[in-house]
């Protein structure tokens, strides 16, 4: 079943295009700004998004360190009861 549908999805991906090739100017190698940052910063909002990008990756470590002791802990007592 596997084999049967795997056949044609390879068959449409070759077919079909992520995206239509953009061509590029001079005018995309002076671009020196971006305008969402810039605009992000002038309203102050810049800050906000570093702040929760902050959190959440220090929400992720957090989880990751605890995790990391539950397993040693476990580990340790698997080796205990062997």
């Amino acid at each position: 079943m596997k084999k049967l549908l795997l056949i044609p999805m390879l068959m449409l991906c070759l077919t079909l295009k992520a995206q239509d090739k953009i061509e590029i100017t001079g005018e995309d190698y002076q671009n020196t700004g971006v305008e969402m940052a810039d605009l992000m910063r002038s309203n102050g909002k810049i800050y906000v998004l570093v702040g929760i990008i902050g959190i959440v990756l220090g929400g992720i470590l957090v989880y990751l360190i605890q995790t990391d002791r539950k397993i040693t802990r476990l580990e340790q007592q698997y080796k205990e009861l062997s």
